[in-house]
This record gives C-alpha cells, sequence and structure tokens, in this order.
C-alpha cells in the first residue's frame, strides 16, 4: 500500500524528489510504530491509535512542527486508500491539526549580502563558479535544488532571465537581472569550458569533474562564504532564498509579484514576508523617530 501510495504521489501528483522521501519517512515511522503495537491492517487503525502516535512523537521531543508534518502524511495516504477503496474508514478524518506559530524567516541586511557575494576568489576557476552561483541564487530567489539542477536551456542570456521548474514541476520565469547576468556571462565564456576540459555536459553549474554540484556540497561552500564575511547568522541557500523576497518588498514590489518569482502556489505562504518587513520597520521607526 506504502509502494502503490508514494507512485500515485510521483506519477500523477508529480511531486519532487524531496517531498516523496519526506512521505516515506514519516510513513515508515508510522508503519513501524504500528508493528510495535501488533497492528498489520490499516482497516484496523482507530482514532486512538493515531492520537497516540503523534502522542509518542512528541515524547521524542519532536518539533510541533515535524508532528504537524507527520500528520499531514497520515491524511494524505488514508485519503488516498479510501479514494482506492482500499479502506471504508478514515481514522484521522476527525483530528485537527495543531496551530503553529509561524515562525518569522531571518534575513540577511543588504550591506551582508553583499559582502557574501564578494566572498569567493572570483580570479580562481571555483571562485568565479561559485560567485556566479551566488549572484543566480540572490537574484533568483530560487531553491538551491532549483540552482544546482539549472541546464543551459533554462537560462536566456538576451531575455536576462531564467526558467524554473519548482514544486511539482511548475514552470515560472525568473529575471536575474544585470549584474548576476554579467558573472554568468564570464563563467560561461572563460570558466565552465576549463572545468570541462573537452567534455560536454547539459548543466549550467559544474565541478572539476564536470559534474553537477549536489546541494550539499554547495551548502557546505556557501557556509565557508559566511564564516569569512564574518555573518553570525546560520547561512544557508533558503536564507539569501528568504531576503530576496523581504528586500524587494521594502524596495517597494507588490506581494503578487514576488509570489510569482517565488513560486509559491499560495500567497499566503508569502505574506509572511510582509511581517518580516514590518518588523524591520518597526526597529528603524524605534531607532530614529525622535519619540520611538
Amino acid at each position: 500500500m506504502l509502494d502503490s501510495f508514494l507512485h500515485y504521489l510521483t506519477v500523477e501528483k508529480g511531486l519532487s524528489r524531496n517531498t516523496i522521501e519526506a512521505y516515506h519517512r514519516d510513513l515508515t515511522r508510522f508503519l513501524f510504530y504500528l508493528k510495535g503495537k501488533g497492528i498489520e491492517d490499516p482497516a484496523k487503525v482507530e482514532k486512538l491509535d493515531i492520537q497516540a502516535f503523534l502522542l509518542a512523537l512528541k515524547r521524542d521531543r519532536l518539533s510541533a512542527r515535524t508532528i504537524a508534518r507527520n500528520l499531514v502524511a497520515l491524511r494524505t495516504f488514508f485519503r488516498y486508500l479510501i479514494e482506492e477503496a482500499l479502506l471504508k474508514k478514515n481514522p484521522v478524518e476527525e483530528l485537527e491539526s495543531p496551530r503553529l506559530a509561524r515562525k518569522l524567516p531571518e534575513i540577511l541586511s543588504p550591506a551582508e549580502v553583499e559582502r557574501l557575494l564578494q566572498q569567493p576568489e572570483s580570479q580562481t576557476l571555483l571562485g568565479g563558479r561559485d560567485r556566479a552561483m551566488l549572484e543566480v541564487l540572490y537574484a533568483g530567489g530560487m531553491r538551491v535544488s532549483e540552482l544546482v539542477k539549472l541546464t543551459l536551456n533554462q537560462v536566456n542570456l538576451e531575455g536576462g532571465y531564467i526558467l524554473l521548474y519548482g514544486k511539482g514541476s511548475k514552470e515560472r520565469v525568473v529575471p536575474i537581472g544585470q549584474e548576476a547576468l554579467k558573472w554568468v556571462i564570464r563563467y560561461l565564456n572563460t570558466i565552465r569550458p576549463s572545468l570541462l576540459k573537452g567534455k560536454e555536459s547539459p548543466y549550467l553549474f559544474v565541478n572539476r569533474s564536470g559534474k553537477p554540484l549536489s546541494r550539499q556540497r554547495f551548502w557546505q561552500t556557501l557556509q565557508v562564504y559566511g564564516r569569512r564575511a564574518g555573518i553570525g547568522k546560520k547561512i544557508t541557500p533558503h536564507l539569501l532564498r528568504h531576503s530576496f523576497a523581504s528586500h524587494l518588498l521594502e524596495g517597494g514590489a507588490d506581494l503578487r509579484s514576488v509570489q510569482v518569482m517565488l513560486g509559491h502556489s499560495d500567497i499566503s505562504t508569502t505574506q509572511i514576508y510582509t511581517h518580516v518587513t514590518g518588523e524591520r520597520l518597526k526597529k528603524i521607526h524605534q531607532r530614529y523617530h525622535p519619540r520611538g
């Protein structure tokens, strides 16, 4: 049942590999829990069993967000079993999702972003590539998985934009601006051919073996540059994505345009950045207003 469910998510729903892996991990944990209770038939799962499982996750000190994600996985799984006529009753149906406090994302200031972008030694092959990657990541506000998988066909140098395939393979077009475009052109003309050494690759950014960088490798590289820049915050690719959105809104961009560029299906996801900019404005007001 789990295998057919994961196949359904992949083929019919078109969910990303990372999302599929999260569902697989959460549901496997649940099935192991049931096995430990002597329950091997989903038809015998009761609402109390689900509640006991969620309580066990809480006792294991998992965060409220992780527990909520597990509940979403269970809801989707049991709904699928009902739709496929594999079950007659849904034990998750009446369970309420926990209310989560929306955590405001941390962001970098424009000055911190500038310091970070200047850290790669751009006169070297890898440094020049890293500078181009950082510029594109910040200019396009993309996810790290979208960055490392970028192909040459997705980049339009004349138009100055990139075609991205986000969650669920949804397409979106994102402009990257003149500065990032300058570094990409320099990388394509002088660096990428030297890294490939005569080999061919469909990917835009490659390592010395001519292969695309892994997400983990880029993450590690980014943290090194963050330390060099003297930035005390935990530097992640998503931090630059948060900063991209916040800086656009602070500059006067409308919420709908930012939603499109981020690839959010629901504008309520994008609205969290209005709270971030509101918090920053309050701090500025308190600091500089004579009655702040």
